[in-house]
């Protein structure tokens, strides 16, 4: 097949977490290369004319679709299979519907509550604004769009309704909108998702370990976590697959809510869900997440090798469940 892998321009960016979507770029490339497949890339910008000409040129049998934001505005992210489905091209992963969904954390809540998913309480400035104080502390501080825990850090957390308005208002104005969570002290766990002959199958279970961290360091994914290699929290924020028989009953009930997201949201091809669970072992959907990273040292990747797949056959799942608009 010929296979176009097109991607989000990356070529002013200076950040991390920027330049990412290059080893996705280099590591989907390879795979299918091994695979038999004749493989372009095509970087895409706001330039959408560009792009277009691109693919028309290639006339691609299907498009791998790593794109995560367009000319670094991630809430622009549905435009490339808006793009693909106006070319009548078969694409992999979220439909542009689904993306334009789950990149805003607001549009995600709200359906999350409008279908008895838990999601925890939140607050945004208009809230604020008509007096509805609704959320008690403590809370975290979130960019409605941004992923890859952009805008979140320690300083995320608020612990009164007068730090909380000051800080909204801040970061709003650092990092573009945001919103207020109510913050699920707990354990965190990823549940990876990837389709298998047209069903989901939920990959192992990971949960994420804040190892060390000291009584007044919050334990949550931030950005230097997930970015920062010479930091504490990258380096003491464990992934861990090992879990004993008194967690099974949990991780079931995990599975069962990450295939009910699967369905909610219409994912395709690879999924991650990620999950709070609370003292009283309340389960919280935090992020629902379509094209989640699949960089050679992502979580995805992780649950992937801990299921015992090799990266081909990640890609050949992923290609065999598409989004076409002649099938949907």
């Amino acid at each position: 097949m010929k296979i176009s892998i097109l991607y989000n321009d990356v070529s002013t960016a200076t950040s991390q977490d920027d330049l990412d979507v290059l080893a996705q770029v280099n590591f989907v490339s390879e795979a299918l290369q091994k695979l038999g497949h004749n493989v372009s890339s095509i970087p895409i910008t706001l330039d959408l004319q560009t792009a277009a000409d691109s693919i028309k040129q290639i006339n691609p049998d299907s498009v791998f679709n790593l794109v995560e934001s367009i000319s670094g505005v991630e809430k622009f992210i549905h435009f490339a299979p808006t793009l693909l489905e106006h070319l009548n091209i078969p694409y992999t992963g979220g439909s542009a519907h689904t993306l334009y969904l789950t990149t805003n954390k607001l549009l995600t809540k709200e359906l999350m509550r409008s279908t008895n998913l838990p999601t925890p309480p939140w607050l945004t400035q208009d809230n604020i604004t008509s007096g509805q104080f609704n959320l008690k502390p403590p809370c975290i501080i979130k960019p409605v769009c941004d992923d890859a825990s952009i805008g979140i850090d320690e300083n995320s957390i608020v612990n009164n309704i007068q730090q909380l308005e000051k800080n909204l208002k801040n970061r709003s104005a650092r990092f573009g909108e945001c919103f207020a969570e109510a913050y699920i002290p707990g354990r965190e766990f990823n549940l990876s998702i990837l389709a298998n002959s047209g069903a989901p199958e939920v990959l192992p279970a990971a949960e994420i370990r804040f190892v060390d961290f000291p009584e007044s360091k919050p334990k949550i994914v931030g950005y230097q976590a997930k970015w920062d290699e010479n930091s504490f929290e990258y380096k003491n924020t464990i992934r861990s697959f090992q879990f004993d028989s008194n967690d099974q009953p949990l991780l079931k009930q995990l599975t069962e809510m990450a295939l009910r997201c699967w369905e909610v949201f219409k994912l395709h091809g690879y999924a991650r869900v990620d999950f709070r669970v609370d003292a009283q072992n309340n389960i919280w959907i935090l992020e629902i997440n379509s094209n989640p990273c699949i960089s050679p040292d992502s979580g995805f990747i992780a649950a992937t090798r801990q299921a015992a797949l090799t990266f081909e056959q990640v890609v050949v799942r992923i290609l065999a469940d598409p989004n076409n608009i002649q099938s949907n």
